[in-house]
């Protein structure tokens, strides 16, 4: 894959189900100058993340066809997980990487919702550098209220889909997904240490947290986004989060990697990873992808 080349990376809302899952896939599989770089599903979250890198029109022709296969096989109306969600494909992200402004992928995510509508009859809203307005930059914000109850009119289409509710789909510089896990049961502490931690509640800049429960592990977890690792970095958010668990008398079981991280963004302390390994870098998987083609 030569430049330019974007991102996606596209969320969905089953992280169970492992037919529906490669039915999902199958778009980044089979198009040509495009490649699936990682795949993260997670049973508590109810969620999969897939990284998906290529020259844009054809990553953007696969983000497209994997909204409308999301909203075959996945009906929200009988979905639980902890991890908030508004549709079927809950976010779709444009990405820069190399030879590609944020412009264009704003025009990328613009277009994509348009076919989004036209195609599958799945409104959206549009998030980031690709917000129609002020009070639509924030995820949380567009997200807010969920499938049962989302907040406002679409930007594209009108109303929700009966079983795939709605799509964010935005345009953004590169982030991190990044959760740690306590050693406790206790969610009220990973609460309040993700409000805490995060940026609008005059925590650490450039970070999004939430604390939710993991069942099936019976642990807490503060669970995050780096917006901007060059601003915030894993190891700061890891040194404070562990701070914040010792005034609490809690210990740190590990800490997980959503999708994947750029070299210059790996942590140089001990973070207790429990998932990391070469491959988790995005220019060793972007190295393996060029050298299979």
């Amino acid at each position: 894959m030569g430049s330019p080349l974007i991102e996606i990376v596209p969320n969905f809302s089953n992280g169970v189900d492992e037919k529906v899952l490669q039915y999902i896939a199958e778009p980044a599989l089979a198009v040509k100058g495009v490649s699936l770089l990682d795949r993260h599903s997670d049973a508590d979250h109810n969620r999969t993340v897939f990284t998906i890198a290529g020259s844009p029109q054809p990553v953007w022709e696969v983000a497209i066809a994997m909204v409308g296969r999301a909203a075959e096989r996945i009906d929200l109306r009988v979905h639980r997980g902890v991890h908030p969600r508004l549709g079927a494909c809950d976010v779709l992200p444009f990405v820069p990487v190399s030879g590609v402004t944020l412009d264009e992928c704003r025009a990328l995510a613009h277009s994509a919702g348009q076919e989004v509508w036209r195609r599958f009859g799945v409104p959206v809203y549009f998030y980031e550098a690709a917000a129609l307005s002020p009070q639509r930059v924030n995820l949380e914000d567009v997200r807010r209220g969920g499938f049962e109850s989302p907040l406002g009119d679409p930007d594209v289409g009108e109303g929700t889909h009966p079983s795939a509710g709605a799509t964010a789909i935005g345009a953004r510089k590169f982030l991190i997904a990044y959760n740690i896990n306590l050693d406790t049961d206790d969610v009220s502490a990973a609460r309040e240490i993700a409000r805490t931690i995060r940026t609008s509640s005059g925590g650490l800049p450039n970070v999004k947290a939430l604390g939710l429960f993991l069942e099936s592990r019976r642990l807490a977890q503060v669970s995050m986004n780096l917006t901007d690792y060059e601003v915030t970095s894993i190891d700061r958010v890891f040194k404070t989060v562990a701070a914040e668990a010792a005034l609490r008398e809690i210990e740190i079981a590990s800490s997980e990697l959503i999708g994947l991280l750029p070299r210059s963004a790996v942590p140089r302390m001990d973070v207790r990873w429990e998932n990391f390994d070469e491959n988790k870098i995005l220019e060793n998987r972007l190295d393996a992808a060029i050298q299979s083609e």
